[in-house]
């Protein structure tokens, strides 16, 4: 399993590189669960971490705007992100889904075919009206995109696991390995489901908050991305 963690500026990015992150995925969580960090933000990043790990760049919530968000990936892309992020919030539907990721992949590859566009959903997708994570992995893969993630919309302190259990993510994972994508999970993950994840196994996690001391307003501590490291290691 990769580490990743979400710095929103240069300082965490020292420290959560310094930690031992295995991939920088640059983030403004200001704007949102998976909130769109500024150009230069994504670039500073993508220079400090070159030729040591690779770097994630979120592009933000989006709704069902495809046009909005390939031009948003190839911002992203172009400033240095390996992996392009799209929190599919608006997406309703699998239809939408692949349109929108077809859109996305298609303003990436075109750039450089070996960067990856990651595909999240959401766990709480109920409570917010987006598809179903479970619905992702073959839009996705129908797409051309190279990852699947489940994270949380809403951060109010509820993991994924409130809303998805472990036989739930087992399945999500089962399923875009299935499809031949790589799985993340994300969402307000703790300590406490540190040894759940690495019965599932899934291929990236991706924390802020733990990271943070819990409060993902806070700032990345290098100590406790050790810390979160170590546990993932044994």
């Amino acid at each position: 399993m990769r580490l990743l963690v979400s710095p929103m500026n240069m300082e965490e990015a020292h420290a959560a590189l310094a930690g031992g992150a295995d991939i920088l995925d640059v983030k403004n969580p200001k704007e949102g669960s998976l909130g769109a960090n500024f150009p230069w933000v994504i670039r500073s990043v993508a220079d400090l971490a070159r030729g040591k790990v690779p770097v994630s760049a979120t592009i933000g919530d989006m709704e069902f705007k495809p046009g909005t968000a390939s031009l948003a990936a190839l911002g992203a892309a172009s400033s240095g992100a390996d992996y392009v992020k799209a929190g599919l919030l608006g997406v309703k539907t699998c239809d939408q889904a692949e349109e929108m990721l077809k859109a996305i992949v298609r303003a990436v590859k075109d750039l450089d075919p070996k960067k990856k566009v990651v595909a999240s959903g959401y766990s709480d997708y109920l409570r917010v009206g987006s598809i179903s994570p479970m619905l992702l992995p073959a839009a996705a893969s129908e797409a051309g995109a190279d990852v699947v993630m489940v994270d949380t919309a809403i951060k109010d302190g509820k993991p994924t696991f409130d809303f998805m259990g472990e036989k739930d993510l087992a399945d999500f994972i089962e399923l875009g390995h299935s499809n031949d994508l790589e799985v993340a999970l994300a969402g307000s993950i703790g300590f406490p489901h540190l040894e759940t994840l690495l019965r599932l196994q899934p291929d990236i996690i991706g924390v802020r908050g733990i990271v943070c001391g819990g409060d993902r307003r806070s700032a990345v501590k290098e100590e406790l991305v050790v810390k979160v490291k170590s546990a993932l290691e044994r």
